[in-house]
């Protein structure tokens, strides 16, 4: 995984937010009213000294909507409870996974059939360092047009 701390902001970006909703089912009506605008960094980041950016590689989350190079939102400020996705030190090597508890048992979860879960025991190292708040990825590619 790639990590990133967030920079200190420079200047906020803020964009138009509409106040029509974009229907996800039959077409509405289009409202071109500007409602406020959005600052991304005020949507996504809660905390900004508890945030870090990473980066997913790995398809044992596509359940989950994380695909392969996605950038994970994570907060550091947060307790890990299950069904939270989290982003962990295992044994030393780095993984996304949800946070689970099944018959008194701690496991972390795959959100793919093709990868298994993994149960954690005592003579397992585990750290975890955050909560997955949110994930950033594109809908198209760049060798695609838009």
């Amino acid at each position: 995984m790639d990590f990133w701390r967030l920079a200190p902001l420079r200047r906020q970006v803020l964009l138009p937010l509409f106040t029509g909703k974009v229907a996800a089912g039959f077409p509405s009506p289009a409202d071109d009213y500007i409602e406020k605008t959005l600052d991304l960094n005020e949507l996504l980041v809660k905390k900004p000294a508890a945030t870090f950016f990473a980066r997913a590689q790995g398809e044992s989350m596509l359940g989950a909507g994380i695909h392969h190079n996605d950038i994970l939102i994570v907060d550091r400020s947060i307790d890990p409870v299950p069904g939270h996705i989290v982003v962990c030190a295992l044994n030393g090597e780095l993984t996304v996974k949800s946070l689970d508890r099944d018959h008194g048992q701690w496991q972390l979860k795959a959100e793919n059939p093709d990868y298994p879960d993994i149960a954690i025991f005592e003579d397992l190292e585990l750290v975890i360092w955050g909560v997955v708040t949110n994930v950033i990825h594109p809908l198209w590619h760049s060798h695609c047009s838009p």
